[in-house]
Order: structure tokens, then sequence, then C-alpha cells
């Protein structure tokens, strides 16, 4: 088969199309004929050598779609659509950037859907974090609070801006790219704010003088200590991406939290598996049924991978990018 393969820490370049052996099964884990991949940052920062469990060489991908080509588990017969994300996929074990992929039962979702390939990919780990993360910031149908998302023109900022325009939440969502604020009003997003790099107090303030009552930060470590001085006091901040890296530097708790602030954090890992698995059918059906937008930015072939990456790391995308095999 062939697999686009991690061969050393790098830059795009060390993304290699080559032939390898299809997986063999063993129990416990099904061999899935792998229709689409979406790309991730994390995928990013695990080429570039920042994760640390990762031994090269390696395929990346932490989430993909296909079908089961030869199963292990009676309630996924071969021939079934599914969805996997994370569980350590394309870190301890090969991921989704192949033809096909070995993957644990346990973190197989199936789905029956009419979705084209590449919108279905655009869908599991963008989706999952985007409804998490709402979740964690106790967002729900007819909330009348006021949401500000950093990381706006990210596919899980579009697809939380989105979920968001269907619970009827005014939303504010942010980007450094002024030719990508009208991706952002075509996600539902009220009010685009073009982030500059510094604090956004004086644009924020501008639009909700109080701040905002919740704070998706998708950005995570360089800006959320300010998102914690924006949100409005006794509101809550969401950090569920890492678009800036994973650690914040210097981080005081007790001086950087405001009084009866609330921080949490959101990973879709929580949602692999059967845990998501409901989710997801309901997230397809309303995508579906046009209520949530896939937010697919590009598609890719395999052998355009290094292409792709480029693309992702230098913030050319508004959405999601997939990858098709």
């Amino acid at each position: 088969m062939r697999a686009a393969v991690c061969v050393q820490a790098g830059g795009p370049e060390v993304l290699r199309i080559r032939e390898v052996p299809v997986p063999a099964v063993r129990a416990g884990w099904s061999l899935v004929r792998v229709k689409g991949a979406g790309l991730n940052r994390s995928e990013l920062r695990t080429r570039q050598g920042h994760s640390p469990n990762v031994r090269f060489p390696r395929v990346l991908g932490i989430e993909c779609v296909g079908v089961v080509a030869v199963s292990t588990d009676p309630a996924l017969p071969a021939g079934t659509t599914v969805a996997a994300v994370m569980g350590e996929m394309g870190r301890e074990f090969d991921g989704g950037y192949a033809e096909y992929a070995l993957l644990p039962n346990a973190l197989l979702m199936p789905v029956t859907t009419t979705l084209p390939w590449d919108v279905l990919a655009a869908l599991p780990e963008t989706y999952l974090t985007a409804q998490g993360a709402l979740d964690a910031l106790g967002i729900a149908p007819g909330d009348r609070g006021r949401l500000l998302i950093r990381g706006g023109t990210s596919s899980v900022g579009m697809a939380a801006a989105s979920i968001a325009a269907g619970y009827g939440v005014e939303t504010a969502a942010t980007t450094r790219r002024q030719d990508k604020t009208d991706a952002l009003t075509a996600a539902g997003v009220d009010h685009a704010i073009l982030d500059t790099g510094g604090s956004l107090t004086d644009d924020v303030h501008a639009i909700w003088p109080d701040g905002p009552d919740h704070v998706l930060d998708l950005v995570g470590a360089s800006t959320a200590a300010d998102s914690l001085r924006l949100v409005r006091r006794g509101g809550t901040v969401c950090v569920a991406g890492s678009l800036s890296g994973w650690l914040i530097p210097d981080f005081e708790p007790i001086a950087m939290i405001p009084s009866g602030t609330r921080l949490t954090a959101f990973h879709s890992d929580d949602l692999k598996g059967g845990a998501g698995a409901t989710l997801l059918r309901r997230i397809v059906q309303q995508v579906e049924a046009g209520l949530y937008r896939p937010n697919l930015d590009r598609v890719f072939g395999l052998d355009d991978i290094v292409a792709a990456h480029r693309h992702m790391e230098n913030d050319q995308a508004a959405g999601k990018v997939v990858v098709l095999p």
C-alpha cells in the first residue's frame, strides 16, 4: 500500500510517499481502508519533533474515515463505514496518512451517511472537539450568552461558530488575516475581529463592554492568560486548541485567574470510540440537513501531502484541510 511516512523530525519535506506492507490484522484491531483523513496542527507539531512519545519513521494522522476491510469485531463487519480519532493514532501507532490503517476496535465509530468522503473526513476531530468544548463551557441551545472564539478560522473554530449559530449564541471570532474575515461571517460569526498579536481588550469591549460570557481559546498557550482577562468576571475560558503550542510559560493560577472566573479545557480523546459515536452520527445528520457547515477548505491527494502540510503551516487554510488516499 502507499503511505505518507514521516521519516524524521523536520519540515514538510520529511513526509515521503512510500510503498509499505499492508498491516497484519491482530486480535482487537481491524483493518480500515482509508477514504479520507483530516489534517490537524497537532500532526504538524509531531512532524516537527515536538511529540516526545513519537519515534520515526511514523505514518501520521490522528483521524480518518473509511471502510472496514478486515474485521475482528462482530459489531463492525467488513464493509462498515467508520471514523476514528485520537487514541494515539499517528503517534504510538501508524495513523491515517495511508491507504490502509490498522486501528483498535475501540476507536472505530460506525457511521451511515450519503456525504462524499472529503466532506465526511472534514468532520470527526473538528466537530467532536468543537461540540465537546462548547459543552465544557456550558453552552446549550437557546443560550443567550456571548461567545468569543480565538483562532476562529481554524477548522475547530469554524465548527464551533456553526454550532453556536445554530444555538442562537451571539458570537465573535478572531483571525490574524484580513482576507479570512468573510469566512468567519459565512460560518455564522456575528463579529469578526482582526487579531494583530496584542491584547484584544479594546476590540472585544467595543462589542461587549463587560466582556464575553465564554471564551473558546483555540490558540492556547500564548493567549490563555489574556483570555482570562477578557472574559467577564465569573465567566468561563475553555482551552481546546494548541495553535501556539502546548505549554503556558510562567503560569501562576492565583495571579492569572480572576476570582470567580473559571478556566477549563477539553481534549477530544474524551470522545473517541463509543463515547463519540452517537455524537458523530448526530453531527453527520446536521451536516446532511444543511444545519452545520463542513467548512472544508481544500482537498489534497496523498501524493501532495507535502503541499498540504505547507498550506496548513503557512496558515493559508480557513477551515479543514483533507487528504484523500
